[in-house]
Parts: C-alpha cells; sequence; structure tokens
C-alpha cells in the first residue's frame, strides 16, 4: 500500500478489519428480521458490535436507520396499525427516552457495555418465557411493555423488540404487529435522536460525529438489501416461529455480548 493510503487506512477505519466484515454481515442478517417482523435490527446490531465498538455512535446512527427504514415503508404499514397500542408505547417512550439517553451519554464505555448486554439478555429471556402464552392486553402491561420499551430504546436503540413482542403475546395479528411497530419506531427513534443530540451538546459527550456518521453508511446498504429479503418472506413464514427465532439469536448474541463486556473490564 503507498504510503499515503497507510497513514490514511487508520482513519478511514479505526478498527480491525474482521470487525468490518462482521458488522456488514450483522447489518444485513438483521435487516432480514427488520423486513420481515417491522422490529429487531437495532436490537441485533447493538447486541452484535457493542462488545467490541463503544455504543454510543452505534446507538446513534441504527436510530438513524430505524427512522430511514420506516419512512421506506411508512404509507403501507399506516392502515394496518392499531392506534391504541401505539399511541400508548409513544407515550412510555416519552418519559423514559431520555433517561436512557443519558446513561449512554455520560456513562463509562466500559459500563454501558456490561448495561446494555445485561439489559437486552433480560429483556429478550423474559420475553421467550411467555412467548405462546396469551396475555391480556391490560392497561399494566401496556404500561410495561411502555417503559422498558423507553428506557431500552434510550439505552441501546432495543426497545422494539420487547414492546413488538409483549403485542405478539396478546395474539395481535402480525400484519397489524409489523405495521405498529414500523410506524412506533420512527417516531421513537427520531426521539432518541433529539435527546441524545440535546445530551451530547450539554454534556460534550462523542454520540454524534465521524464515528456514528461512519457506522450509518456502512450499516445502510446491508439493511436494505437484507430488508428487501425479509419483506419478501414475510407472507411465507409462520410469524410465532420467526418471533422464537429472533429472540433466540438475541439471546446468543446478548449473552455473548455480556461475557465480553465483563472479560474486557478492569479488576
Amino acid at each position: 500500500m503507498p504510503p499515503g493510503l497507510s497513514e490514511l487506512a487508520p482513519l478511514a477505519w479505526p478498527h480491525a478489519p474482521w470487525l468490518l466484515l462482521l458488522a456488514v454481515l450483522v447489518s444485513f442478517v438483521a435487516g432480514v428480521v427488520r423486513g420481515f417482523a417491522g422490529f429487531g435490527y437495532s436490537a441485533l446490531v447493538v447486541a452484535a458490535l457493542s462488545p467490541f465498538v463503544p455504543p454510543g455512535p452505534v446507538v446513534v446512527a441504527v436510530l438513524v436507520l430505524e427512522v430511514l427504514a420506516s419512512l421506506r415503508v411508512l404509507r403501507q404499514a399506516g392502515p394496518l396499525m392499531d392506534r391504541s397500542w401505539r399511541d400508548a408505547l409513544l407515550g412510555g417512550n416519552l418519559l423514559f427516552v431520555p433517561l436512557g439517553m443519558a446513561g449512554l451519554a455520560w456513562l463509562d464505555p466500559g459500563v454501558v457495555r456490561v448495561v446494555v448486554a445485561a439489559l437486552l439478555l433480560a429483556g429478550a429471556l423474559g420475553v421467550r418465557l411467555v412467548i405462546g402464552r396469551r396475555l391480556l392486553a391490560t392497561a399494566s402491561l401496556r404500561a410495561t411493555a411502555a417503559a422498558s420499551s423507553g428506557l431500552l430504546n434510550g439505552f441501546a436503540a432495543s426497545g422494539g423488540i420487547v414492546a413488538a413482542l409483549l403485542m405478539a403475546a396478546t395474539g395481535m395479528p402480525a400484519a397489524t404487529l409489523r405495521a405498529t411497530m414500523i410506524n412506533l419506531l420512527m417516531w421513537i427513534s427520531a426521539y432518541a435522536l433529539l435527546w441524545g443530540a440535546a445530551l451530547s451538546f450539554v454534556g460534550r459527550s462523542p454520540l454524534f460525529g465521524a464515528q456514528a456518521l461512519g457506522w450509518l453508511l456502512l450499516l445502510w446498504a446491508p439493511l436494505l438489501v437484507g430488508m428487501r429479503v425479509g419483506g419478501r418472506a414475510f407472507e411465507r413464514t409462520d410469524a410465532r416461529r420467526q418471533a422464537r427465532l429472533v429472540l433466540d439469536v438475541l439471546i446468543g448474541a446478548a449473552a455473548l455480548g455480556l461475557l465480553v463486556a465483563c472479560l474486557a473490564r478492569p479488576a
């Protein structure tokens, strides 16, 4: 490699080469899940990448991608969504996203890695236990879904998966669930981005900047391809089986991430 290019290479990609390949693969696989189910992209990407890089810029990048992904299919999803669930979840996110974003902006990155992995693992395990059971869509269930969704969305851009799987446990049809999540994720992701920008400005935390832009550009194309594949498979696959698969993948990724994050913490 010419001397000039060898000096620029670490600036263009400051991480190990294998992480570049992992990020592209993870974004594609998570995009397939997003195209099929309407949720799951952020949770899978953050769980897979946060053990190896500071989570903040990755979270910002996937929040932007969630907004862009929802805008692509928002018109088709609108008539099918459940507005009562959407409004309840929006309310919870309005209250709890700021708490999650504050932790993401101001806590030590090593602590954030452990907390993100632990929250994702606990949430996925909890929802996995109720998959297959029929829950009543009570006010307390909606409040639980709203609060956990808001906190996880602010901390790890991953609140959608808990909300979606609790809605699925009430027996909501797959098409309604998918449409509700597409609409919801656009609004809560945009809201989390606004809080992240405000907290970064006040606390001078590096959530926004060149790193977030780099992740955004890297993950965008694989997401688009994956969403196209997942969208085509939506009407041909059993939604309940797919929900279990998404959860199992998330549990494995979060467990591995928690192990790596704990081992990387100084004694």
